[in-house]
């Protein structure tokens, strides 16, 4: 019979032995065999799964894996280790990802003592941090893509132990408690897509191991701290949408350890790029919707591992570098709506040849008085009303044109494999509204969709939006806890500013079209959908954001002019008109008498006519 796991390590020699959990423990999971948990611990596990909802546990099974190494744990996994001294195994980690359990947080973990990784990541978990977890001695915690909500408690600055803390994509409000600054041990802090305010706590200045930073997509007040030079070992930086206020300290150069930089969407007067020409192993750069202006700084074209660089929508002016050859590893740059100036430089000609150019519209040979898109989907026919096809696949920098309009689209999806096909969202359900054909597909994009409609003729058009929201759910899942939100423009006035599809719709796979009258003065219209970095990016799952459009309808408000119908009209006039003078003419001759017919016409008709 061969000897359990426990009985090889009592008779292994020491340094054999040594060897061995060296490289367990290096792994990360090291498993029991069965019937090796301490009784005390499968009671708490059995109360941990009550608490959280998980169903299928008892304390007849074995609730540890029996493999005997795991290098990546599974999405529903219990980690146990009999390398602790002891004789038991104990439970060093819990991983029940994307279970969409609906219980809360379990007091219970305070109970599994040697407990070090807890990750809860995507399910559907309410309530707060218990207080009792203030006892563990936990390194890993992972509540991501949850229903927590109320404020951060204090107490979480009491796990001096945790190295790696991430509450995004929850419902957390009120300020950061300074407490979170007694983590001084920790590497990886997250807590974006919550509804955190105030201003960031001193402090947190304490936090000097820090390699991941993420606070996007909240609503912090104030500038971003001048600690920041506190975290010199920062990798990546990552703060979009915060909520605060410019502009970027120039202190950021001290951050040499930075791979990867992403502001965006600061608010207040704008201010010059700063310099980080320190920072030299920069791969994915992003100050996006900053207020910067000044020129493109040149020595970004020195940077030999710069990946991604996006300074759109900035003030940024001047002529662009002649020669880009030093950005070797460059594959995406984006650098629309600013103020550039002088001719486009060769090397954006000759970078990419397979990417079609933008094309001039041609002269109107005729003004235009509607235009209907099935945005995303193929041409359809609803009534008397044809929508055009929009089912090209798209891209990170997509031109495409149509005789009678054009569209573009600008942005990558971050954090995901870049593909063609997530430019137009499909539906995850059967559609039962009216006109589904319209909302079957939809069109996508991860930062700027602009659609431009020439050849109109000028005055005021209704224009139509349709929207329904055929990604996220809404059932007691995690698929449901996204957060779809951008702002749409017309004419360049924002007409819909944070707009949730599900929230003004009722629901998913519901419809709302927005309604708006566009004043056409140059003989075009045009249509911008614009992620402005809020909302969720985690769920249903990584990657989804942004805008997301189901068609389009734009009809004048005016009859247009019948040509054929008035021609016709022109050429009966030439007859009608003088027939009628004449008419008038031999009445007023008979009137007067000169016909003969007056002596009469007074006798007998004198009374009615009266």
């Amino acid at each position: 019979m061969a000897p359990a796991l426990s009985d090889i390590l009592r008779i292994t020699s020491p340094l054999l032995m040594f060897m061995f959990l060296t490289f367990c423990m290096g792994a990360t999971n090291l498993e029991a065999q069965a019937g090796g948990l301490a009784n005390d611990e499968v009671e708490a596990l059995l109360e941990v799964a009550t608490q959280l909802g998980k169903k299928g546990w008892n304390s007849n099974m074995n609730l540890c894996n029996q493999t005997v190494l795991t290098r990546k744990p599974d999405d529903d996994e219990v980690v146990c280790s009999c390398s602790i001294p002891g004789g038991v195994c104990h439970v060093v980690g819990i991983y029940l990802k994307r279970q969409d359990l609906n219980g809360s947080l379990p007091k219970a973990i305070q109970k599994l003592q040697y407990l070090k990784e807890l990750d809860l990541w995507a399910n559907y978990l309410s309530g707060n941090i218990p207080p009792e977890w203030a006892d563990t001695k936990l390194e890993y915690l992972s509540l991501g893509v949850n229903r927590l909500s109320g404020t951060i408690p204090s107490y979480l600055g009491r796990i001096t132990t945790l190295r790696f803390l991430n509450i995004e994509n929850n419902m957390f409000s009120g300020t950061v408690p300074p407490e979170l600054g007694d983590l001084v041990n920790l590497e990886n802090l997250t807590l974006s897509a919550n509804n955190l305010s105030g201003e960031l706590p001193l402090t947190l200045a304490n936090l000097i191991r820090l390699k991941e930073l993420r606070l996007s997509s909240n609503n912090f007040t104030g500038r971003i701290p001048e600690f920041i030079q506190s975290w010199k070992q920062l990798n990546e930086l990552e703060i979009e949408a915060g909520g605060f206020t410019g502009p970027i300290p120039s202190n950021i150069s001290l951050l040499t350890n930075l791979t990867e930089l992403r502001i965006s969407n600061l608010l207040g007067n704008g201010s010059l790029i700063p310099n980080i020409d320190s920072i030299a192993g920069i791969e994915y750069m992003m100050l996006s919707n900053c207020n910067l202006s000044g020129k493109f700084p040149e020595y970004l074209t020195n940077k030999s591992q710069l990946k991604i660089l996006d300074l759109s929508f900035n003030r940024l002016s001047g002529p662009l570098p002649p020669s880009f050859d030093g950005l070797q590893s460059l594959e995406k740059m984006y650098l629309t709506w600013n103020n550039f100036t002088g001719p486009i430089p060769q090397w954006i000609n000759t970078r990419d040849r397979s990417k079609k150019p933008v094309e001039c519209p041609e002269a109107c040979s005729k003004e235009r008085y509607s235009m209907h898109i099935n945005c995303g989907g193929p041409a359809a026919t609803i009534g008397k009303t044809t929508y055009e096809a929009d089912d090209d696949p798209g891209g990170a920098a997509k031109y495409a044109s149509t005789i009678d309009w054009q569209k573009s689209t600008t942005g990558h999806f971050w954090d995901v494999n870049s593909s063609l096909d997530n430019y137009i969202a499909q539906n995850m359900s059967i559609l039962r509204m009216n006109n589904s054909v319209l909302y079957t597909n939809a069109r996508l994009t991860p930062l700027s969709l602009t659609y431009y409609v020439p050849c109109l003729a000028n005055g005021n058009y209704n224009v139509k939006l349709h929207f329904a929201e055929i990604v996220m759910r809404d059932n007691r899942s995690y698929y449901s806890l996204g957060r779809r939100v951008f702002d749409v423009y017309i004419q360049n006035i924002v007409v819909l500013k944070d707009f949730d599809i599900v929230t003004k719709a009722g629901g998913v796979d519901k419809v709302y079209i927005h309604n708006w009258t566009a004043l056409v003065t140059n003989g075009a219209l045009e249509i911008r959908l614009h992620w402005a970095r809020k909302g969720t990016t985690m769920s249903p799952k990584k990657g989804t954001y942004g805008p997301l459009i189901s068609a389009i309808d734009v009809e004048s408000d005016f009859a247009p002019p019948n040509n054929g119908r008035r021609k016709r009209f022109i050429i009966a006039g030439a007859v009608v008109l003088p027939l009628f003078l004449i008419f008038i003419l031999l009445s007023s001759l008979w009137w007067k008498g000169y016909l003969g017919g007056r002596k009469s016409r007074d006798r007998g008709t004198i009374d009615t006519f009266i």
